[in-house]
């Protein structure tokens, strides 16, 4: 077998379709998730802690910033000065309990949905059986 056969009979396998479902899948729901913490969770957050805070400029310079360069984290990164970036850390830690806690759910009502299913009841004996164990009953019943 070649390897390009080999690689093909792997390739259709249908686990690794279905990981590059899932990859896919993924990636678009990861960005639902960045866009519910970023456009929904942090402003909901910043007011109410009193005013427009945004997690992901919270930075700590860890160097010299040189007159003139204004306190963003974009301009002193542009400037070269070391910059120890805590904010957009404790976004990406939200961002990932988020999707974690999402995908818990969704995993914990998948599994309701794989309910065991019901053990089949036994089929009625045929009509034969049933006439010949009346019988059988009856025969017992008679007197000798």
């Amino acid at each position: 077998m070649g390897m390009m056969a080999e690689f093909k009979q792997f390739a259709m396998k249908g686990s690794v379709m279905d990981l590059a479902v899932g990859v896919i899948i993924g990636g678009a729901f990861g960005k639902i998730v960045d866009s519910l913490v970023g456009d929904v969770i942090m402003p909901l957050i910043s007011a109410l802690l009193g005013g427009h805070f945004d997690f992901s400029g919270l930075f700590l310079p860890l160097g010299k910033v040189p007159e003139g360069t204004a306190m963003t984290l974009e301009a002193i990164r542009k400037a070269g000065v070391p910059v120890f970036a805590y904010g957009n850390f404790i976004t990406i830690v939200i961002n990932f309990i988020l999707l974690a806690f999402v995908i818990f759910l969704m995993v914990k009502m998948m599994n309701r949905w794989k309910t065991e299913p019901a053990a089949e009841a036994p089929a009625a004996p045929p009509a034969q059986e049933v006439l010949l164990g009346e019988i059988r009953d009856l025969l017992k019943k008679r007197p000798v």
